[in-house]
């Protein structure tokens, strides 16, 4: 809260209408060996004005790096409309919209945000938000694994060209309710799941598929051939997708001869800043016949007895998620002011606005490639064709170079070691419609002069 109006007055009047003779009394029940005491090193108290300008001045000391990091992150422009309608008080401060008949705006925002996605997906129902991309892929294993009856085994085949976060936030949720997480290899010269490689499970029991379209290293997997796979030996089909590649891509409930059965993925492009990490939000989205294994909130339109247009939350009451043997999903929280910016974010654009930005991404990463790899000594890794990042091996060690392009401004990229050592000295680059030709002019020019050093 920045502004607290509150005058001693004030606090008296309303510590005599509880009777209560001082504040400290509201806090008589906590233990004297759990509390604190005084702060004796906190620095004295300075005005709002001082506040202000401390930390303007730290914030400075971080400076306005330009960025070439995606990653699943991406620092797209979100329209100046997008958060002043977002952060008006009947958005920024609505509760859990229980009671329908003193939340119909917000329900109708939900709705809305549900319809987007479901299009966007091509998939026939979406719920109201998760937590993130990553636990959204948790629910949708999980999803998979109760919605599967003709699979008793709890497996499922992940990619190791899936997210590394995304894959230890799965083990970690999943790992201890008996489902397996069995990884499939990438192809060197591809860097995609190379369908041929599916071959050693076949007629194997498996639950599901994870499909990740583009991967995490920007390539476009053969999604079509993963797809029918899955079908063909009884399983599901998980799609992990960027929902700004969707505007270029085909949407997974097009995938293969019947489409993905489920798809998930980061809404984080969608009107969300970096923030240094969050908050985002995370979308699922199914076929209907899986509706009621739906993790989350699900709003629903309706009419009322005089004819009027109306929306409630349906299918799932709040006692299921108490109930944990009961419940879709353990994580109750989603994420509505997020969904809300990014349905007026999609609202803004339309469907041609987030065409031309996902052409400009792939435009701008293309540019970027050509200008880097025009260097000595810098080359593309991967022969696939890819959207949002591509994979650059470097002739001297990755961290080095990195260190030396943030110094001078610029996040060059993401060091690839620590998660896949064996690919060497690799970054992940990206360039999303907000970077310019000087910007990436300048990002070659630094990075020649450091491979010259």
């Amino acid at each position: 809260m920045p502004f607290i109006p509150h005058t001693e007055e004030d606090l008296q009047e309303m510590l005599a209408a509880i009777g209560v003779p001082d504040i400290e009394t509201l806090f008589d029940e906590i233990p004297t060996t759990l509390r604190c005491g005084k702060l004796t090193r906190l620095p004295q108290a300075i005005s709002e004005m001082e506040v202000a300008g401390l930390m303007s001045a730290r914030a400075s000391q971080d400076g306005a790096p330009v960025c070439f990091i995606g990653a699943g992150a991406y620092d797209h422009h979100i329209p100046a409309a997008v958060w002043q309608l977002a952060s008006r008080g009947e958005f920024y401060t609505a509760y859990t919209p229980y009671q329908a008949e003193a939340s119909q705006g917000t329900l109708q925002v939900l709705y809305e945000f549900q319809s987007m996605m479901a299009a966007l997906t091509g998939m026939e129902v979406s719920n109201a938000s998760l937590y993130d991309g990553a636990t959204a892929l948790a629910e949708a294993v999980l999803m998979a694994v109760r919605a599967n009856r003709k699979s008793r085994s709890g497996r499922v085949l992940v990619p190791r060209s899936l997210h590394p976060a995304y894959r230890r936030v799965v083990q970690a949720m999943v790992g201890k309710q008996n489902i397996e997480l069995v990884e499939l290899p990438f192809d060197p010269a591809g860097g995609h799941t190379d369908p041929a490689a599916l071959a050693a499970f076949e007629g194997q029991d498996i639950a599901a598929l994870v499909i990740p379209q583009p991967n995490y290293f920007g390539v476009l997997e053969e999604v079509d051939l993963l797809t029918d796979w899955a079908h063909a030996n009884k399983a599901l089909a998980i799609a992990v997708v960027n929902p700004v590649a969707l505007a270029l891509l085909h949407p997974p409930g097009t995938w293969g001869k019947e489409g993905a059965d489920i798809s998930c993925g980061e809404g984080q492009p969608l009107g969300a800043p970096l923030s240094s990490g969050g908050p985002y939000l995370g979308f699922i989205c199914c076929r209907q016949k899986l509706v009621r294994q739906m993790p989350g909130r699900i709003v629903g339109r309706t009419r009322d007895l005089d004819g009027k247009i109306g929306y409630t939350l349906t299918l799932q009451a709040r006692e299921q998620h108490i109930r944990r043997s009961k419940a879709t999903s353990n994580i109750c929280t989603n994420q509505g002011l997020m969904a809300t910016a990014a349905t007026i974010h999609l609202a803004l654009l339309g469907s041609e606005g987030l065409e031309r930005v996902a052409a400009a991404c792939h435009a701008n990463t293309r540019s970027l490639v050509q200008k880097l790899t025009a260097l000595e000594g810098v080359e593309p890794l991967f022969s696939r064709p890819t959207f949002h990042e591509q994979v650059l091996r470097l002739p001297i060690p990755a961290d080095g170079v990195l260190r030396q392009l943030s110094a001078q401004g610029l996040l060059g990229g993401l060091d690839l070691s620590r998660d896949y050592p064996e690919l060497g000295d690799t970054i992940l680059v990206c360039a999303t419609e907000k970077r310019t030709k000087p910007e990436m002019d300048n990002f070659q020019l630094k990075l020649r002069a450091i491979l010259r050093c």
